[in-house]
């Protein structure tokens, strides 16, 4: 299993184009470098983002896809407010979030028209009405994506971290069924 930091997060370079489309191309790379034919993808929130861009771009290097807290690629009404940065040194660079969130706001209309080019096997999981993801965007995001299937866990926007033996059982469970 490998877990890369996503340009602009933890020790990633920090180039100032945070476009989604850029972050996947940086995601398609690593099993390139690695001599993977494909892979199984997991992706949350921004990263579940970069994840469906991948699959939609590279789809026969992504076997399985599981996205969590990931919504319909839809503009956000109201928009989302440029958002304050806080104090000190931060883990990420402060552009991205910027960056992040204008694609938010407006997201490209071709994600949205290239949802049903996604082949794989694809796993939404919602975090119910505790999270701040509209979870009729996340049922809406799966109807998209031709097979998907969508599981609830109300455990708000960090299903991972909140409830973590669910969330791993689910992921398991999913990326070890038989292939179609």
């Amino acid at each position: 299993m490998y877990a890369p930091d996503l340009r602009g997060h933890g020790r990633s370079h920090r180039p100032g184009d945070y476009r989604a489309e850029a972050t996947s191309e940086d995601v398609q790379a690593l099993p390139a470098a690695l001599g993977l034919d494909s892979v199984d993808v997991v992706g949350h929130s921004p990263g579940g983002i970069v994840a469906y861009l991948l699959a939609q771009r590279h789809h026969r290097l992504v076997r399985r896809l599981v996205l969590e807290g990931v919504c319909a690629p839809v503009p956000l009404d109201p928009p989302r407010p440029p958002a304050e940065r806080p104090a000190g040194d931060l883990p990420f660079d402060w552009a991205m979030v910027r960056a992040t969130d204008e694609q938010r706001n407006t997201p490209d209309p071709v994600w949205w028209d290239h949802m049903d080019r996604k082949s794989m096997p694809t796993l939404l999981i919602g975090g119910g009405p505790t999270s701040h993801i509209p979870q009729d965007q996340v049922a809406q995001l799966t109807g998209l994506i031709p097979g998907a299937s969508l599981v609830t866990v109300d455990a708000g926007h960090l299903v991972h971290a909140s409830r973590p033996e669910e969330f791993l059982a689910l992921v398991r469970e999913f990326l070890d069924r038989p292939d179609r």
